[in-house]
């Protein structure tokens, strides 16, 4: 007897966004894998009836009754809402269930019964507004698998940015700066580049904090007291270390030529770049964990909602790296 393919779950994320939409989405693409969508049956239905969505919707009670994904099907592993939903508009009732999909699906992967999560996105102000600490789906992985330091890192076709600080106030990302983090951001990186993404040797840039790479001290000094250091470090563990490098010169073709990803030191600095190059084709994956996480390079579109205007394609890309990871 041939062995099961792997078993990827989907969280569909805020139900009055676009995360039910692209989830039904999947049922009419192929998948060499076993495929679940973690979400409520009937919000699921009735997001079909609305699209027009020709997918036959199967409500598997156990995960051993999901198959292999055939087009034109999809099987849903039930979450139930807390109340009912409506396209655009949020409820802050939902907000555990949001959180349900994401404990379930980190929980399978954790006792080996999936291989991949896959998240669609969610909403972050109505999950605070809720009264749940949240700060992305990062953090909150982390704390369900017990990672003490998750590297979210983003990959286009032609660029991976990792980054150091994640959704931070930008006035506060100097002081989140730490030379032992920074070294343990790369190490995962580098080490993550290796397990998931098979490069033998990873080369790493790391881009400075301030402009010009602080200009020697002129334009601020955490280049010379934290960025420099760490790498110096690095390098001298044996790791293809390059920086810290201005960010106003580390994205030209002769630089990403020579590296197989960017470290940024905040989110804005290292996004924009790689949003303008792959928008729609850029895959976040979730480094430092036990299970490999995949998701969406965008938000939960609430304006879009079951409107059929959605576009699937960055769900896709995110399922697809996370079999060829799995």
């Amino acid at each position: 007897m041939s062995p099961l393919p792997p078993l990827i779950v989907v969280s569909s994320g805020e139900p009055s966004g676009i995360g039910p939409d692209i989830s039904l989405a999947l049922g009419n693409r192929a998948f060499a894998a076993r495929l679940a969508v973690l979400g409520d049956p009937t919000l699921l239905a009735a997001r079909a009836r609305d699209l027009k969505c020709n997918v036959a919707l199967k409500t598997c009670r156990e995960v051993a009754d999901v198959g292999p994904h055939v087009p034109g099907t999809l099987a849903i592993l039930p979450v139930a809402l807390a109340t009912a939903v409506t396209p655009g508009r949020l409820d802050t009732r939902n907000a555990p269930y949001v959180l349900d999909m994401l404990r379930r699906g980190a929980e399978l992967c954790l006792a080996g019964t999936a291989q991949a999560l896959v998240t669609a996105p969610v909403q972050k102000s109505v999950i605070t507004q809720s009264g749940v600490a949240f700060s992305g789906h990062t953090e909150f992985l982390a704390g369900i698998t017990g990672a003490t330091q998750p590297v979210m890192l983003l990959a286009g076709k032609t660029l991976r940015v990792a980054l150091a600080t994640t959704h931070l106030p930008l006035r506060d990302v100097a002081a989140a700066l730490d030379r032992a983090k920074l070294e343990s951001i790369i190490r995962i990186t580098h080490r993550d580049l290796q397990r998931r993404f098979r490069i033998a040797r990873p080369r790493l840039l790391v881009l400075g904090l301030n402009p010009h790479a602080g200009e020697s001290g002129t334009l601020g000094t955490e280049e010379q007291t934290i960025i420099e250091p760490a790498v110096r470090a690095l390098v001298a563990e044996g790791l293809d270390v390059v920086g810290p490098v201005s960010a106003d010169t580390a994205f030209t073709p002769e630089s990403l030529e020579r590296c197989d990803a960017v470290v940024a030191m905040y989110h804005d600095q290292g996004l924009p770049v790689l949003k303008a190059l792959s928008f729609g084709e850029i895959v976040n994956v979730t480094l430092g964990l036990p299970i490999v996480r995949t998701s969406v390079d965008h938000g939960t579109a609430l304006s879009l909602a079951g409107t059929g205007r959605a576009r699937p394609d960055s769900l896709f890309a995110a399922v697809e790296l996370a079999l060829a990871i799995a």
